[in-house]
């Protein structure tokens, strides 16, 4: 099915379950893994399969914490759906089945950095859409993006993340910490609200109206709907963005 080789399980620790959005469509769960589960996380955008027991149904999800070796326990931005109450409904305590560590994740190291393409990368691109959130995160605050903001002369970076309503945005709390390392953040909702006074619409359209930066020294995450991926490539690539520099977790 291209999902990678079969998985190998190991017993897990659910150590926290919290609301991620005003909505609640979206929790926060923290899980506490083998210490050789967290070795093998080294790029952000990799994933794990999580089930209850052989019972159920496994779930791939993109890690949404940064790779941290010495820090046995990784987090998980998950949607509520039928059939995933398991998780998203349980507490702290539960015992759960992981994978090890899969996929290649973002490969940022390889055709983001050096002269591949021939001109630096000095300004990033990010896209997500609703729970694709999860592995984008884990992408800027793992510090492999090197983003450093104009002002110092640094790779520059700007997140477009696509949801209906302002209550559907996840990880509101951290806006602020992002922007203080660098990454200028754009909500882009295609229900707003009334008094929502901020970018409205399609996150694709966005990018449209903003345009791509120098698009030989750009590169870009994508992370959501198809078919905002779909677009935003086209729209990266017409603009002159290098392929290669297009990036996808899967």
């Amino acid at each position: 099915m291209g999902w990678g080789p079969e998985p190998v399980w190991s017993s897990a620790k659910v150590t926290a379950n919290e609301k991620a959005c005003q909505s609640g469509s979206c929790v926060t769960v923290k899980v506490d893994v083998p210490p050789e589960t967290a070795q093998e996380y080294s790029v952000p955008g990799q994933y794990v399969q999580l089930r209850l027991n052989e019972d159920t149904k496994p779930l791939f999800l993109a890690i949404a914490s940064p790779p941290n070796k010495e820090n046995a326990s990784f987090e998980f931005l998950i949607k509520k759906t039928d059939g995933n109450e398991w998780i998203t409904s349980a507490s702290a305590g539960t015992t759960v089945e992981m994978s090890q560590v899969l996929g290649g994740g973002f490969p940022m190291a390889e055709n983001l950095e050096g002269f591949k393409y021939d001109f630096p990368t000095q300004n990033v691109l990010l896209f997500a859409t609703g729970s694709g959130i999860a592995p984008i995160r884990a992408a800027m605050e793992s510090g492999q993006l090197n983003v450093a903001g104009s002002s110092t002369g640094g790779r520059t970076a700007r997140l477009y993340y696509g949801v209906q309503n302002p209550d559907e945005l996840c990880f509101v709390d951290q806006f602020g910490a992002w922007e203080q390392q660098g990454f200028q953040i754009v909500p882009v909702l295609s229900q707003p609200p009334a008094d929502w006074e901020g970018r409205t619409g399609y996150v694709q359209a966005a990018l449209e109206e903003d345009g791509v930066p120098i698009p030989r020294n750009s590169g870009a995450l994508l992370c959501g709907m198809k078919g905002m991926a779909e677009s935003v490539k086209d729209i990266l690539l017409k603009a002159g963005v290098f392929e290669g520099r297009v990036l996808t977790n899967f």
